[in-house]
């Protein structure tokens, strides 16, 4: 499979370079930014907000890891001057499993008929493929899988939208035909992802989803000019770190994170029944940007992870089809911006 690269406008590209440089850390190199020319992506635009998109591609694609779907890759995002996306990560390598950028989802932290395959069988990871079991070791995402079926990916392009279209054919009673839609409202400061799940395979699906966000606004290190925002009394089920606190409805940072410093931690307080529960706003004062993120789907579980150069809420939706059934759902990211601390 291959999808041919898109081309490019030199100031979209630019804005994309400027994206890369984590917080803290030097800007690329110039051979590492004539690299970055050669990943197949689309540029999308509502004249409001503008984005780069990485495309799937096996030869030539930015990701190429088993962790993440491989649909949806964000670099940049641009509004009001503000980007949301960049490269949060030190090194990188199209293997590694969290070499990822943008609001980027990943099924679940198990796969589709791990237990049930043999060392060497397949088991499958949704937006991903079928991928190899190996001998004597249980499943973990962090590990990069040799793929076997990456199924059939193709793309339709829009100004403002990017159409993917993963099919999975048969893979040890699992197939299915996954489509997910970034979109740009019309004249509005919104981006949405649209899923559907298809399964056409002989076993049910049941799986989650969560979007890791990766959120990193105008490059700024995590620390107290960042809050998130939730719509329900929200507290830690084990904060494995001193750096953050809840207060009300809301998590703070004590002090900005230092390199190798990290905050994780399930969270409660939401209604699982109601999909208003999944309202999260993150904010950083000092650059004056804002996201607001909602879905038509209500809350499994919420994780929330952040180190220096990213701040993660992590809200999982359950995913469940039938043979035969469709899933559906979406999320909404509505960037604003708020009056900036001087």
């Amino acid at each position: 499979m291959r999808i041919g690269v898109l081309a490019v406008f030199s100031v979209a590209l630019a804005a994309f370079l400027a994206a890369q440089t984590p917080a803290g850390k030097a800007g690329p190199g110039p051979q590492v930014a004539e690299e970055l020319k050669d990943f197949p992506q689309a540029l999308i635009s509502n004249g409001v907000v503008h984005a780069t998109v990485y495309l799937p591609d096996t030869e030539k694609g930015y990701y190429q890891a088993t962790r993440f779907d491989w649909s949806g890759v964000i670099p940049s995002l641009l509004y009001q001057g503000h980007n949301y996306f960049g490269q949060w990560f030190s090194r990188y390598d199209p293997k590694i499993n969290d070499a990822i950028m943008g609001p980027v989802e990943e099924f679940g932290n198990n796969a589709l008929g791990f237990n049930e395959a043999a060392p060497g069988g397949t088991f499958v990871k949704v937006g991903v493929g079928a991928l190899k079991k190996p001998e004597g070791r249980p499943y973990n995402h962090a590990t990069t899988y040799d793929i076997v079926d990456s199924g059939k990916w193709s793309v339709r392009k829009g100004p403002d939208f990017v159409e993917f279209t993963q099919v999975l054919t048969d893979n040890a009673g699992y197939a299915y035909v996954y489509r997910k839609t970034v979109r740009l409202a019309k004249g509005k400061p919104v981006l949405t992802l649209e899923h559907s799940l298809k399964n056409t395979g002989q076993k049910t699906i049941e799986s989650s989803v969560y979007d890791h966000d990766f959120y990193m606004f105008d490059g700024q290190p995590a620390g107290p000019d960042y809050t998130v925002k939730f719509p329900f009394e929200v507290h830690w089920i084990a904060l494995a770190s001193p750096l953050m606190e809840t207060a009300g409805k809301e998590l703070h940072y004590l002090s900005e994170l230092q390199p190798g410093q990290t905050a994780q931690s399930n969270l409660t307080g939401y209604d699982p029944k109601k999909a208003a529960d999944y309202d999260i706003r993150v904010e950083n004062k000092k650059t004056g940007s804002g996201v607001r993120q909602t879905s038509d789907r209500p809350i499994a579980r919420i994780n929330f992870w952040t180190i220096r150069t990213t701040v993660c809420p992590e809200a999982y939706i359950d995913v469940t089809a039938a043979p035969g059934q469709e899933f559906t759902w979406k999320i909404n990211y509505e960037f604003y911006t708020i009056p900036p601390t001087k």
